[in-house]
């Protein structure tokens, strides 16, 4: 009886350590993300972009298509803040409405690389012989200049926005892929897989309960950057033409009315290019702080 109540106290014990080790290993990792100044800062200026973009009905009062010709090229004043374009249309409006466009297609990018890169970097590290194939596809991708193969693919599928998120995800698809089935691979000699195999484990349960999961850290570092560079690649597409086509607001479409009037009018360039600035610096800082944070034996690491 004694040896039972002992038994259970242990194991009470061992659970309580286990649970406050864990807390105070969260309380570390935070602090440590917290004390990274540039981390914080990209974090901010992302969660404003993104506020501004959820609530750009609220925020741009004046509707960015209405063409008031008589207004056209006002500089900033009090009634249009960014000034206005060649059509008259409120510029600041259109600069909130664009970086809805900009956030929805950086997020939708990153998502949809994040699921495909997963699963085609998993089962290439986990299959020889699929290995091989995917692999060799994915060179065969990142063989091409990254505007280019996204052009191609537009004129191909018509200028959308549904179109756009697709080209630019199967651009990125083989870089996240890489990334996972290099983590994968290491994981996968681990000796708890070869155990798992030896006794029998299912091969979905091994890569989806056991290598998925300790994948996360390098994709979630890796799907950050691909967002800020989604965001560059559509305000590329539009600017060119072949993105998101007119009169619709992207920051690109609105560069490319402002190219025609960039001595005359500063504003169709400046502000667009700053909010384009800002979402790709506040992405990136915010990246380097999380491959600080979840990967801190890394060269980052070491020097801290």
């Amino acid at each position: 009886m004694e040896v039972k109540v002992d038994v259970e106290r242990n194991s009470v014990g061992f659970y309580q350590t286990k649970d406050r080790l864990k807390r105070e290993q969260r309380h570390l990792l935070l602090k440590r993300f917290f004390s990274n100044k540039l981390a914080i800062t990209g974090g901010i200026i992302t969660l404003l972009l993104t506020v501004i973009a959820i609530f750009a009905p609220f925020i741009a009062t004046q509707n960015p298509y209405e063409m008031v010709v008589v207004n056209k090229l006002q500089g900033p004043s009090i009634n249009h803040w960014f000034g206005t374009d060649n059509f008259g249309r409120d510029l600041f409006s259109r600069v909130v409405y664009g970086t809805q466009v900009s956030m929805k297609v950086g997020f939708l990018v990153a998502l949809i690389t994040g699921i495909l890169g997963t699963i085609i970097g998993l089962y290439a590290s986990y299959y020889s012989f699929l290995d091989g194939i995917l692999m060799r596809f994915c060179d065969a991708m990142m063989a091409f200049p990254a505007i280019l193969l996204a052009i191609a693919i537009m004129a191909a599928l018509g200028p959308t926005i549904t179109n756009v998120v697709i080209s630019i995800s199967v651009v990125y698809t083989p870089y996240v892929a890489r990334v996972v089935r290099s983590s994968a691979l290491v994981i996968r000699e681990q000796t708890y897989i070869e155990a798992m195999i030896a006794q029998g484990a299912s091969s979905s349960r091994i890569i989806w309960r056991h290598m998925a999961i300790n994948t996360m850290s390098p994709l979630i570092v890796q799907v950050t950057f691909i967002f800020a560079e989604a965001i560059i690649l559509e305000a590329a597409l539009s600017f060119l033409g072949v993105g998101v086509p007119a009169p619709d607001p992207t920051w690109g479409n609105i560069l490319f009315d402002g190219k025609l009037f960039i001595f005359n009018a500063w504003w169709l360039t400046v502000f667009p290019g700053v909010f384009m600035i800002l979402s790709v610096l506040g992405l990136n800082l915010f990246g380097d702080g999380l491959r600080d944070l979840l990967d801190p034996t890394g060269s980052k690491g070491k020097k801290k």
